[in-house]
């Protein structure tokens, strides 16, 4: 029996599958170049997660959003995530950022004063009136190769469309 690292047998040895660990600068950039993620929080017994745009302001994350549970779950107690992610067609070279902290409502004037020049517009309309501020307390990132779907292709994946033929 073989103890490489490929215990499934479905992934080749090459380096074509290798995960690069980015770095922090490299995280904010490429946070930087995107401008929607993903939020994560804890509401009452279970966890959430909503969309969000977004916008990167002295190694925080800024987003706008109304009177509701994902302000109430992201401002209480509890530290949130923003996931972020992207890919480059061309190259096929995919990213995912991931920061993890204690989020605040934005309430000083001077600083809402700040988070509005940020321009961060809601892609919902409605009256989004609170800014909240990620401050993270770890950023971590991952740059990969996607791969064509055959690259993972097990039995299993023609019994589960056989059956439902």
């Amino acid at each position: 029996m073989s103890t490489d690292a490929n215990p499934g047998g479905n992934q080749p040895k090459d380096q074509t599958h290798a995960v690069e660990n980015l770095e922090p600068h490299e995280c904010w950039r490429l946070l930087r170049s995107v401008t929607v993620g993903r939020l994560a929080v804890w509401v009452d017994d279970h966890p959430d997660i909503f969309p969000i745009n977004y916008k990167v302001d002295h190694g925080t994350l800024v987003f706008r959003t109304a009177e509701g549970t994902k302000l109430q779950a992201a401002t209480g107690d509890t530290p949130v995530a923003v996931e972020a992610d992207g890919v480059d067609p061309g190259t096929g070279i995919a990213w995912s950022v991931v920061i993890k902290g204690q989020a605040a409502p934005v309430k000083n004037p001077e600083e809402v004063m700040d988070t509005v020049g940020l321009l961060l517009f809601p892609w919902q309309a409605g009256k989004k009136e609170h800014f909240v501020r990620i401050t993270p307390d770890t950023v971590t990132g991952r740059r990969f190769k996607v791969v064509p779907p055959m690259t993972w292709w097990t039995p299993l994946d023609d019994a589960t469309r056989s059956g439902l033929e």
